[in-house]
C-alpha cells in the first residue's frame, strides 16, 4: 500500500516520515555503512528540506516497510552534489523531465521471504510500480538513481533493468554505488506488475493511509479532545476547512495565526460558512490571541 507524501500534505503525515527516516538509519547507517547522518535514531539529510516526494509503502499493519525520495534534478540535487564522483568529470543531469531516485529501500527485517503481500518482493516491487506511476502521472520521462550492485541485481531480477548507466561504480560504505536510468513508460510499469502479480491500484488516498497507519500508531489530536461548543455548525468540514483547521493547529505564534487568518478571511469572502467551520476546530487560546 502506497502513500505518496509531498509538500502538500506532509503535515498530516510527520509520524509516517519519522518511521521513513528511522528505517532509512537502520538500512543506510547500520547495514550499508554509509556515511550518513543520524540524529535520534532518524536519518535526515539537507536533500528532505527542499520539498522532495516521498513514496511511502505500508504493510497490512500500519509499519513503514517501504519508501523512496523523488527530487528535481533542476536543482540541487545528491548525484550532483554528493556523488559526484560517481559522474567521473560528467556534467550532471539537469531536466525538468528527468528526477533523481534515492534513499530506495526496504524493511528486510519486518518482512518476510518468497512473494506473498508482506514479503521484501512484493514491498520492493509495489514500491517501484508506486514510483514509476507517481513519476509518470507528474509528467517525468525518466528517472536516475543512485542505487549499489544488490539494487542493480534486484531491478534486473524483477524485470525493471535500467536501460544504461552514468558515470562509473565508486566505493560507498561497506558497498559501492552506481547511477542507473529508469524510463517511465507503461511497458516498464507493466513489466514489473507482472512479475510481482499486482494488478490492483497500489495507491492509497491519504484518508486510507492515515486509517492504515493508526492500526500500530494510535493517532490522537486535540480536536478529538477538545469539547464541542453548543453553536459549532454540524455541517462536516471540507477538505479546504481541514487544511485550515490543521495549519491553525500547527501555529506557533500570534503572527502565523494572524496569517492564516487573513487566508480564511480571503476564502470566506465567497464561502461564510468556512470560518465558522474552521475557528470551531481551533482552541479558544489560539482564536482570543487573534
Amino acid at each position: 500500500m502506497i502513500i505518496v507524501i509531498d509538500s502538500l500534505n506532509k503535515h498530516m503525515f510527520t509520524e509516517v516520515l519519522d518511521e521513513m527516516f528511522r528505517l532509512r538509519a537502520r538500512v543506510f547507517g547500520d547495514r550499508l555503512g554509509w556515511d550518513v547522518n543520524i540524529v535520534d535514531g532518524k536519518e535526515i539529510d539537507e536533500f528532505d528540506h527542499l520539498d522532495p516526494a516521498f513514496v511511502v509503502g505500508l504493510d497490512d499493519e500500519g509499519h513503514v516497510v517501504a519508501a523512496v525520495r523523488a527530487l528535481q534534478t533542476t536543482g540541487p540535487h545528491m548525484l550532483s552534489d554528493v556523488f559526484h564522483d560517481i559522474l567521473d568529470g560528467e556534467a550532471p543531469l539537469r531536466s525538468a523531465t528527468v528526477w533523481e531516485s534515492t534513499r530506495f529501500c526496504v524493511d528486510t527485517q519486518r518482512l518476510n521471504r518468497g512473494k506473498s503481500k508482506n514479503s521484501v518482493s512484493y514491498a520492493t516491487c509495489e514500491l517501484m510500480i508506486g514510483s514509476l506511476e507517481y513519476a509518470r502521472r507528474a509528467g517525468i520521462q525518466d528517472i536516475i538513481t543512485v542505487i549499489d550492485p544488490i539494487m542493480d541485481r534486484v531491478l534486473k531480477r524483477s524485470n525493471n533493468a535500467p536501460y544504461g548507466y552514468v558515470g562509473k561504480t565508486v566505493p560507498m560504505g561497506k558497498v559501492a554505488a552506481l547511477a542507473a536510468m529508469l524510463d517511465c513508460s507503461e511497458d516498464r510499469i507493466d513489466r514489473v506488475r507482472e512479475f510481482a502479480g499486482i494488478t490492483h491500484d497500489v495507491f492509497l488516498t491519504e484518508e486510507e493511509a492515515l486509517k492504515v497507519f493508526s492500526k500500530s500508531h494510535p493517532i490522537t489530536t486535540e480536536v478529538q479532545d477538545q469539547p464541542t461548543p453548543a453553536n459549532q455548525d454540524t455541517k462536516p468540514l471540507t477538505m479546504l476547512e481541514k487544511y485550515f483547521a490543521e495549519q491553525m493547529q500547527a501555529a506557533q505564534s500570534e503572527e502565523d495565526v494572524q496569517a492564516v487568518l487573513k487566508l480564511i478571511e480571503a476564502v470566506s469572502a465567497t464561502n461564510p460558512p468556512t470560518q465558522r467551520q474552521v475557528l470551531s476546530q481551533v482552541p479558544q487560546a489560539l482564536t482570543n490571541e487573534a
